[in-house]
């Protein structure tokens, strides 16, 4: 088995696993990095979205062997003590119900404000739309991206 090297978190780590692993599996059963969540396989639900070099990406698809030299940020890479403002704006808005999907619309709201700081409604709910919360909790998860966004400025 290949000896990979990966920058997780601020962090270089070392790994032995198959060149094929999806970088899901080496987060959680490796790094025991459990943030971030298996939800479909297909990267089609976005609970496992991480940021690599910082564009929110769906860790499900990605493997190993793609990630040589990238920068891995996990839900526990976002801030050290949850006082990101897409953190704080969800604990203010209480956006979870179950919380299952909720580290991984977190990653994607982080990406995307980092990119669009002062978003419309409509810009929100398109960068939002593919990350699925089967507790439909979509206008809290809204209302916290806007929230977050004024919070970053």
């Amino acid at each position: 088995m290949p000896n990979y090297s990966v920058k997780v978190n601020g962090k270089t780590l070392a790994v032995n696993v198959d060149s094929d692993t999806p970088l899901l599996w080496v987060l959680r059963d490796e790094l025991n990095l459990v943030g971030t969540k298996f939800g479909c396989g297909i990267a089609q639900c976005g609970a496992c979205t991480i940021h690599i070099d910082g564009t929110a990406t769906r860790s499900c698809q990605m493997q190993i062997s793609m990630v040589d030299g990238m920068e891995i940020t996990t839900i526990e890479g976002l801030s050290k003590d949850g006082s990101h403002p897409v953190q704080q704006a969800w604990k203010e808005i209480d956006v979870p119900q179950c919380g299952y999907c909720q580290a991984g619309q977190m990653m994607t709201a982080s990406a995307f404000l980092k990119e669009n700081p002062n978003p419309s409604d409509k810009e929100i709910r398109e960068a939002m739309h593919g990350n699925i919360c089967r507790c439909a909790s979509y206008n809290r998860i809204e209302k916290a991206v806007k929230v977050a966004s004024k919070n970053m400025s």
